[in-house]
């Protein structure tokens, strides 16, 4: 089981700041129906598929840690998961100095085919049942346990149907709640659907991606017995750079028109199958990867963060685990602009197509602790300086601020060398 979104800032009773300080006055949630409105403001998106669980502290009902973690299609599975997602939840935020006093469960998933959403609570509830069982071993009770399903939430929790019908109920409209209001006053976002911020990196398909893994066959080709031949790599390596430039001040020049698949499409229309195979492989190699790491800030964060998405969906076929490293350089930019719900969801997908990419499973852990990213930037910054001595005096003479918060072929085989970042070996 993977835990794919967990964080310790608090949020949701009380509104905060992205810079973590109270602006306005706590927003009090009393019903289910208020705790359903909350949960893409403590997640920053809408979760689909989902278990989410979030820890409650206090006699005023704080809320800390949030995880989430999508739900096993097999039955089978449930006990498990259930038993991990308790302890990674209790554990987490008891290693961060408060073990919960209760915990709110969410059971997110749409209907399948004819099936209605009070069919999906039904289905769900021994998951449900399994979470309060496993909360309880730890001495955690769950205070409060929901499913939302079709545009409607169920109580698994109240017996009461005068609040809690049968049918089950419907959420205020979007944005029109005190707690939306509260949101937006504080800068917090929602960013659409897991769904949705998901598909914008997930792989190309049909004639494109046909196209596409015959344009990295013809580049493994070439390229892998340059990357292996240790006079040429440097060479291949400065090669990439450029070709990454290039592409970063092609999208720069045509900005998108509008967020989304519209905007991803355009995207996708700007890169060339064998440029873009190029530029994929040679990312495979930390040095190069380090280098484009760099790009996280300023006017260069919003172009790298479209091209690393772009590759991302080119890495289609047999190439699918070379999409760790595009995956989490968007994951890595994401999470130094202030984005972390992208971030932790760009570093999952990563950590999906590869779950040994130790930089992936490194920044994935720091953004799921909550560690300043800067620390991180500062690293990458002074070793650019090191290499580009010019800009270093640029940066030295006043810097400008800081945006936070193959029969079936075989797969070439990817070179992992070079120098490191954050501790990775």
């Amino acid at each position: 089981m993977t835990n794919s979104h967990e964080a310790h800032s608090p949020s949701g009773r009380s509104a905060t700041s992205p810079s973590g300080t109270t602006d306005v006055a706590p927003i009090t949630l009393r019903s289910p129906a208020e705790l359903a409105d909350a949960l893409p403001y403590m997640l920053g998106f809408h979760p689909t598929d989902s278990l989410v669980m979030v820890a409650v502290h206090g006699e005023g009902g704080r809320f800390g840690g949030r995880l989430r973690v999508g739900i096993p299609e097999s039955s089978a599975e449930w006990e498990d998961t259930a038993r991990q997602a308790a302890e990674c939840l209790v554990g987490g935020s008891t290693r961060r100095g408060a073990k919960p006093d209760g915990i709110v469960v969410f059971l997110c998933q749409d209907p399948r085919g004819d099936e209605s959403g009070q069919r999906v609570m039904t289905r769900l509830r021994p998951l449900a049942q399994r979470i309060r069982l496993a909360c309880g071993a730890l001495d955690v009770p769950v205070l409060e346990a929901l499913c939302l399903s079709a545009g409607r939430y169920w109580s698994y929790c109240c017996p009461d149907e005068r609040c809690c019908p049968a049918e089950g109920s419907v959420p205020a409209p979007p944005g029109t709640s005190v707690m939306a209001a509260a949101a937006t006053f504080a800068g917090l976002q929602v960013r659409g659907s897991l769904k949705e911020i998901e598909r914008r990196l997930t792989p190309l398909r049909g004639t494109v991606a046909e196209e596409m893994e015959r344009a990295l066959d013809r580049a493994a080709a070439a390229l892998v017995p340059k990357i292996l031949d240790g006079a040429t790599r440097e060479e291949v390596g400065a090669e990439t750079v450029v070709l990454a430039r290039a592409l970063m001040q092609r999208m720069t020049l045509a900005p998108p028109a509008e967020a989304g698949p519209c905007a991803d499409d355009r995207d996708d229309a700007l890169l060339g199958h064998d440029e873009a195979a190029s530029l994929i492989l040679g990312l495979q190699d930390r040095e190069i990867r380090d280098v484009a790491a760099e790009w996280m800030e300023d006017e260069e964060a919003a172009p790298a963060l479209r091209l690393w998405r772009a590759l991302a969906r080119r890495c289609v076929g047999a190439y699918g685990e070379h999409a760790a490293a595009p995956l989490t350089l968007a994951g890595w930019v994401s999470w130094s602009t202030g984005d972390e719900p992208t971030a932790r969801i760009a570093l999952g997908l990563a950590l999906r197509a590869d779950g040994e990419y130790r930089f992936a499973q490194l920044l994935h852990h720091a953004c799921n602790e909550g560690i300043d990213p800067e620390g991180l930037r500062e690293c990458l910054r002074q070793e650019r300086r090191r290499r580009e001595p010019r800009r270093g005096r640029q940066a030295a003479g006043g810097r400008r601020g800081v945006t936070r918060p193959p029969g079936r072929r075989s797969r070439p085989a990817r070179r992992e060398s070079g120098r490191t970042v954050g501790g990775e070996q």
